[in-house]
């Protein structure tokens, strides 16, 4: 994939940051992953400390995309761990963003995706199966919907209502 610079979609893409079709999640979120740029088409999830729809997801193919995953913030558990991280790469998932922790920093660090992530905590998550698929959520200040496409860098996380020409 070639380089994405965040800063300079956001220059170029004046017209769609003042309507709105083009936002920046709040810069909350510690990078992860050998991928320090991604992007791509977005499946949501809406969970709280139960990581069973994360992989039931994430055994999915992936062709590209990103998973953005709204664990209520809660810093309790991990939602997402290395071995996750392995599965999402072997796949073809392009990243991981957690509105959550995750764990297995290290492993997860030698994964080729990108993961952005509120930060790490050792504790494993439930296992109930609770949660909504393809719902809008809401993270970093911003709304996400299903089917909008994440850009991230070192700069931070754009959210698009469509796919840019970069």
């Amino acid at each position: 994939m070639a380089s994405i610079a965040t800063a300079e979609v956001c220059d170029t893409n004046s017209t769609l940051v003042a309507s709105g079709d083009l936002r920046a999640l709040q810069p909350i979120f510690q990078i992860y992953g050998r991928a320090r740029a991604f992007a791509g088409p977005v499946v949501t999830l809406k969970v709280f400390e139960d990581n069973v729809l994360v992989r039931e997801q994430l055994e999915s193919r992936g062709d590209g995309r990103v998973l953005v995953i709204d664990g209520g913030g809660s810093m309790r558990c991990a939602l997402v761990g290395g071995n996750l991280g392995q599965l999402a790469q072997n796949k073809g998932w392009s990243g991981i963003v957690v509105n959550g922790c995750i764990r297995d920093v290290d492993e997860i660090n030698v994964c080729d995706i990108g993961v952005r992530a509120l930060g790490p905590n050792p504790m494993k998550s439930n296992k109930k199966g609770v949660g909504e698929k393809h719902v809008p959520v809401s993270m970093g200040g911003t709304l996400i919907r299903d089917g909008e496409w994440i850009y991230a860098d070192s700069d931070g996380i754009l959210v698009s209502k469509t796919e840019l020409s970069l």
